[in-house]
Formats: C-alpha cells, sequence, structure tokens
C-alpha cells in the first residue's frame, strides 16, 4: 500500500483553522503521509501540525449553501477538538476521505515512527534504558528466595511476558509451564515487586477453573512458594464476585478456598473496557459542554462515573499497600486476563509505597516494567479513544478499546495533587506520555506484546520515547521544582472531596 492510493488532495488553500482558545488560522492544507500541516504562509508564519494518529474521528458538516464545501470536526485522541472550515465541495469530501483513511491506517511499518529520525544526537538510548534484565534484577539482589528465569525464552509460554520473569528460586521451570496451562493467556504468577519487610506483590491472569472445579497443583505449589511457614497471603480479585464466578462458565473462575487454604480472597471491582470507555467518554462531553449550567455540568461530571472509577483504583491499590507494608502480607492480583486492571493496581501500589516510582526515571521505569514489560495492549486499547465510542460505524466488536492506562494515570495525579512536594515530576510529564501513548513519532507504545514488538524490530527501526525526555534539555522542563524527596509510604484520602478532576 502507498500514501498517495490514500491522499485524495495533497493541498487545498484557503482553509481555515479554528480551535478553542487559540486564534484560528487561514492558510494552505497539506495532506501528507503521517499529517496535516496548516501553514498561513505569512511572514510571521503560523503553522500546525498533526499526526493523522491523533484523530480519533471526524464530522463532516456540509454548508447549507450549494457549492460551497463544509467544515470538518476533527475530534483526536487526547480529547482536544479543531474544525478546518472548506471553501470547495470536492476539496471537502476529499480532505475527509483522506484524513479518515490515513487516521484509520492498521499497517504498523506505515506509521510515523517507522520514518521518524531523531535531529538531536541521542545522549541515552532509552531502548536499553530499562531491560528485564536490570529491572529485574532489583528486585531479587536483596534475597536468595527469587531468581531471574528465562523459562518464556521466544515466547513459548506466554506470549504476553518478556522473555526474562521473576519466579521463586525454588520452582523448576516444568512446574511453571504447568501452571502457565493453568492461568488465562498464559500469564501464570509472576512477581511485581518485593517490599523492603519481604512481602511481596505477583500478579497473573484468572484461573481456568471452568464450571467443573478443575484444580492445578502444580500452580498451586508455585503460589505457595512465596508465602513463609504459618504465612498467609491475600488474592485480590479486581472482578466482582458475580464476574468472577459468571467466568467459570466461560472456562475462568477463581481460586478455590480447599485449594488455596492460606491465600484469602477479596474482591474490590474495578471497571473494565466499554464500561470504562463509556464513563471517560461522559466525562469529556461533560467538560466539552460549555451551555449548561454550574449545577447541571458538575451533575453530568459526578454522573460520569470516573471519578468513582479513579476512587476504585486507588482503594485497590491502597488495600494491596496496606497488606504489604502494614500486615507484612504477600499479595497475588488478577481480574481476568490480567492485562488491565492489574497492571493498574500493582503499578499504582508500587507508587504508594517505593519513593524511586515517584522520580522521573523510575516512573519510565515502572511504566516499561510492569506496562510495556507486563503485556498492555496498547496498539488494541489506543487505537481509538472516547469520540469513536458514539461513532456507530467505528465500532467493532474485535477491537477491545479502554482507557485503563488513562486511568492509571489519573490516579497517579490524584496522588501527586495530595503530595504535591513528594514527586520529581510535574503534571505536565504525566500528560506528555498520555498523549504518545495514543500518537506519537516514538515506537514505545507500539504493539500489544512484547513478542510482537520484538518482530517489529522497534528497537532498531524507531526511536524511545524515553531517549527524548530524559534528554538533558528536556528533563529539566518536566521537574517539579517543589519535590523534596519522601522515603516514606504515601496514603492517600480516597473520601470524594479529595478526589478531582484531573487538568
Amino acid at each position: 500500500m502507498e500514501f498517495i492510493e490514500l491522499i485524495k488532495a495533497p493541498k487545498v488553500d484557503n482553509v481555515i483553522l479554528r480551535r478553542p482558545l487559540f486564534p484560528r488560522i487561514e492558510g494552505t492544507l497539506c495532506v501528507t503521509g503521517h499529517h496535516l500541516i496548516l501553514s498561513s504562509r505569512k511572514e510571521d508564519a503560523q503553522e500546525f501540525w498533526l499526526l493523522h494518529r491523533n484523530v480519533d474521528v471526524i464530522e463532516r458538516r456540509p454548508s447549507q449553501s450549494q457549492f460551497t464545501g463544509g467544515s470538518i470536526v476533527v475530534k483526536c485522541k487526547d480529547f482536544s477538538v479543531l474544525t478546518l472550515d472548506i471553501g470547495a465541495t470536492e476539496d471537502f469530501i476529499n480532505i475527509g476521505d483522506s484524513i479518515e483513511a490515513l487516521a484509520n491506517l492498521d499497517v504498523p511499518g506505515l506509521l510515523y515512527p517507522f520514518f521518524y529520525r531523531s535531529l538531536q544526537p541521542i545522549v541515552e538510548d532509552g531502548w536499553f534504558a530499562f531491560t528485564p534484565e536490570s529491572e529485574f534484577s532489583k528486585l531479587v539482589l536483596k534475597t536468595d528466595d527469587w531468581k531471574i528465569s528465562y523459562v518464556n525464552k521466544d515466547f513459548k509460554v506466554c506470549d504476553s511476558y518478556p522473555e526474562a520473569v521473576v519466579i521463586p528460586k525454588s520452582i523448576p521451570d516444568e512446574i511453571i509451564v504447568a501452571a502457565a496451562g493453568f492461568r488465562q493467556g498464559g500469564r501464570f504468577p509472576v512477581l511485581s515487586y518485593r517490599h523492603e519487610n519481604g512481602s511481596v506483590l505477583l500478579r497473573s491472569g484468572q484461573p481456568l477453573v471452568g464450571p467443573s472445579g478443575k484444580r492445578c497443583k502444580e500452580d498451586e505449589k508455585l503460589i505457595n512458594a512465596v508465602l513463609g511457614p504459618g504465612k498467609r497471603g491475600y488474592i485480590i480479585d479486581t472482578r466482582t464476585q458475580t464476574l468472577a464466578q459468571a467466568a467459570k462458565s466461560r472456562g475462568g473462575g477463581v481460586e478455590p478456598e480447599t485449594s488455596y487454604p492460606q491465600w484469602r480472597r477479596v474482591h474490590k471491582p474495578i471497571d473494565r473496557h466499554h464500561n470504562l470507555l463509556d464513563s471517560l467518554a461522559k466525562l469529556i462531553e461533560g467538560c466539552n459542554d460549555t451551555a449548561s449550567t454550574m449545577d447541571k455540568w458538575l451533575s453530568r461530571i459526578e454522573s460520569s462515573n470516573w471519578l468513582t472509577n479513579v476512587r476504585d483504583t486507588l482503594n485497590c491499590a491502597c488495600l494491596v499497600a496496606q497488606c504489604l507494608d502494614q500486615d507484612n502480607l504477600s499479595v497475588l492480583a488478577h481480574g481476568s486476563d490480567g492485562t488491565d486492571t492489574t497492571l493498574a493496581v500493582t503499578s499504582l501500589s508500587q507508587v504508594i509505597l517505593n519513593p524511586d516510582c515517584r522520580t522521573i526515571r523510575g516512573f519510565e521505569a515502572l511504566i516499561e516494567r510492569e506496562w510495556i514489560q507486563g503485556g498492555y495492549p496498547f496498539g488494541s486499547r489506543h487505537f481509538h479513544s472516547v469520540y469513536a465510542l458514539s461513532a456507530s460505524t467505528l465500532k467493532n466488536p474485535k477491537r477491545k478499546y479502554a482507557p485503563t492506562f488513562v486511568l492509571f494515570l489519573d490516579c497517579v495525579w490524584q496522588l501527586f495533587s495530595q503530595f504535591p512536594c513528594s514527586f520529581e515530576f510535574k503534571e505536565q510529564f504525566l500528560l506528555t506520555i498520555f498523549q504518545h501513548s495514543y500518537a506519537s513519532q516514538y515506537g514505545t507504545f507500539l504493539g500489544d506484546t512484547v513478542c510482537e514488538r520484538e518482530a517489529l524490530c522497534l528497537t532498531e527501526k524507531t526511536v524511545s520515547l524515553w531517549s527524548y525526555i530524559n534528554r538533558p534539555d528536556i528533563i529539566h522542563t518536566f521537574i517539579n521544582p517543589l519535590y523534596e524527596p519522601n522515603p516514606v509510604v504515601i496514603w492517600p484520602s480516597v473520601a470524594p472531596p479529595t478526589i478531582v478532576r484531573f487538568g
């Protein structure tokens, strides 16, 4: 496929760009393979660049007058909205068709990160700044109970895990392979975090108990290996008890108490997938409503339930942190697949517990370790955002769009707002990561799994976002001037008045 096949109008003159809070720009609109570029073509030339990948959906509003074009409303994945006024009807149609085709391009090798070349020298290659081996070695250096295993070499056990994982030293590889067959997607329990008191946080997929109540002695042996003599642990399930029990009919389920007597199961439900996306869509719709009265506007924000989802996620993460820090008990966290709310809870718990995760590099390492290496399917989840939800032509049940990563970033911002001196970074750092997770010139968030990313040769063919952020002239722009290193656990309030809208 060639870009020229998708670009029906490469250049259109006399186009007007309108954006809220910005002066309008009138000039020439150019459509390239990766960008919309509007230039005023004047002495004090104003230019506006937009990645096609950032376009969520467009609305075409033909002019009421005959043969006079119309307006194209471009709604972006970063929630921004802009309008292009185009004079000629043919140009109006061709530009709309071109934007839609290029925005929905789903051929990885044609995406912008494969064409982008940094104009600045790379001081530190972000692709190798946080390798699994270097990150996991921090978890096992202080103990003889854990080891870095390559049981998943060539991704033969679980394609959504990295090749290197941390497992109990006493467990042989054949036990891991058998346990993987008993977990959703092969996501067997792995070490996510080891607290300073020795308690550990594991994550996995749900057990494949099924309607017949199957059990797996290898899985039981693997999980029990993390507990000391006479010790107990908690299994934190991010589904409601009803959903967890209903999963049995589809081959999933929960760990039976009779088979896991040392573990107590607690359900801390968090909305997932389409429910979470619908909640965020209602929030953005309410925020964009400038005509409502204050009471109605506040009612729309509250009824979106987004802040409720934020509170539920923080509640669950605080429970995990309490078990690890105050009760000295180990925790296994999972939902169904173990790739969404599970990762939000395990990573947020570490921000609460571990002061290193509240630094810029520590937070980058956390995202790399828990989300990218942890198997969060950025390619699928972020292919579309909130505006596409209401566009019926874009609904595709095979794709699971979800803003789980956005939920996590919002929760981190809630922590930042309550402990503004405990974070090395400021909110612009979180916003930058959010924007690049949906549309970027960097390859960091491409693909769904480590296996897929290796097949795309991202480390050789694209630039890492961390290479850009960690440049000395860039990183200082994200540093919080109020930062004072805080070595202790931060315990946030989750009372409704303290949970506020991000941004």
